[in-house]
């Protein structure tokens, strides 16, 4: 399937993800958890209708770059990103670590 409008990403506060959207449509996502100064990404994935389009790669790009813009840093627990950035230095700057508490906190986390 070959988009005949450029698509847009989109931070869904409510949902804690960023969406990416072609011609309206969600084709993928970034999902997030907020801890103090750090945005932890958890889960990225793509509709397999959009497959082979650079989707999930613009979607990161996007998210990374509004995570910039907020003041906020990265941490890459889903694998996707971790991937995408270990082959992508413009970020590593506001890049943190993996640590086990980071792993713990989500399950900790009430709700």
């Amino acid at each position: 399937m070959q988009p005949s409008a450029a698509p847009t990403v989109e931070r869904v506060d409510a949902g804690h993800r960023y969406e990416i959207l072609v011609e309206g449509e969600r084709a993928g996502l970034t999902a997030y958890r907020d801890r103090g100064t750090q945005r932890v990404f958890h889960h990225t994935e793509a509709d397999d209708a959009f497959a082979g389009l650079g989707l999930a790669g613009r979607l990161v790009q996007d998210a990374l770059a509004d995570v910039r813009a907020c003041g906020m840093r990265i941490v890459p627990v889903c694998p996707y990103m971790a991937k995408w950035l270990g082959e992508h230095d413009e970020c590593s700057d506001i890049t943190d670590p993996v640590t086990p508490d980071v792993l713990q906190w989500p399950e900790e986390e009430p709700g």
